[in-house]
Parts: structure tokens; C-alpha cells; sequence
């Protein structure tokens, strides 16, 4: 009779998966907590109604507070682009400014770009300027 080896059956050929805790609590954490907490509650004293619609209630916090949070970032990213859409209407039009030496000078705006939050008006004649620096727009003529 053949012999069977003992590691052939018990070896596991998934690869170790490490668990790296998370420091986030979401949603599906809360719920697993609370199953897990609702599967092993002793029979004999059992989890109140008040206990657990507490729980449900810290739950639906959760939901709102994470859609809150979402709707927050949406914010900050659409925020992030506000200087571009708004200065985009002056490309095609003149622009007028001064220069380091206080001159003023008169260009195209060819494209609107944006850094540190401040948006950066690129002209026909080559220089970039902050938007806050244009003293006068008119029509490309």
C-alpha cells in the first residue's frame, strides 16, 4: 500500500497574505464587528434592543459621515480647476499689463494654465503673467 504524504494535503498553495491592519474603520468593517458581535452574544443574555439600535445608529452616522467626506473631496478637486475655467474666456483676447519695469504692454492670451492654486495667463509674445496682473481686456483685433 502506498504511504501518503502529510504535506501534500496540508500544504496551502495560496500565496501568504499578510494582514496589514487598516487605520480606517468603514462600512464593511462595521458590519462584519457587528455580525461577528450578533453570531457570538450568549443565548441566554442577548444583545438589548436599545444596545443594538445604538449600533445601527452609529452605523448610519458612518454612512452619512463617509458621504460627506466624498462629497468633500468632489469639492476640493472641482475648487482645484475653479482659476482655469475661470480665466479660460480671456484666450483669444488682449490683454493689457505691466512689466517688471512698469511699462505696459498689450498681448494675446494663447492658454490659461494654473500653479499654486494662482492661475497663469500664457501670452502671444511669449511671457507668462499672473491673472491678478491684467489691467484691461479688449477683443483680439
Amino acid at each position: 500500500m502506498p504511504k501518503i504524504d502529510p504535506s501534500v494535503y496540508l500544504r496551502n498553495n495560496q500565496p501568504d497574505k499578510s494582514r496589514t491592519p487598516s487605520p480606517e474603520l468603514g462600512r464593511d468593517e462595521f458590519l462584519k464587528i457587528l455580525m461577528t458581535q450578533l453570531q457570538n452574544q450568549d443565548p441566554l443574555n442577548p444583545m438589548e434592543d436599545k444596545d443594538f439600535i445604538s449600533q445601527m445608529s452609529n452605523f448610519s452616522s458612518l454612512e452619512q459621515l463617509m458621504n460627506i467626506s466624498s462629497s468633500i473631496e468632489s469639492l476640493v478637486q472641482n475648487q482645484a480647476i475653479a482659476p482655469v475655467v475661470q480665466y479660460s474666456n480671456l484666450i483669444g483676447r488682449d490683454v493689457a499689463y505691466h512689466d517688471d519695469e512698469g511699462s505696459q504692454k498689450v498681448s494675446q492670451v494663447t492658454a490659461v494654465s494654473q500653479q499654486d492654486g494662482q492661475a497663469l495667463l500664457k501670452l502671444a509674445n511669449g511671457e507668462t503673467i499672473p491673472a491678478n496682473e491684467i489691467g484691461e481686456v479688449s477683443t483680439s483685433q
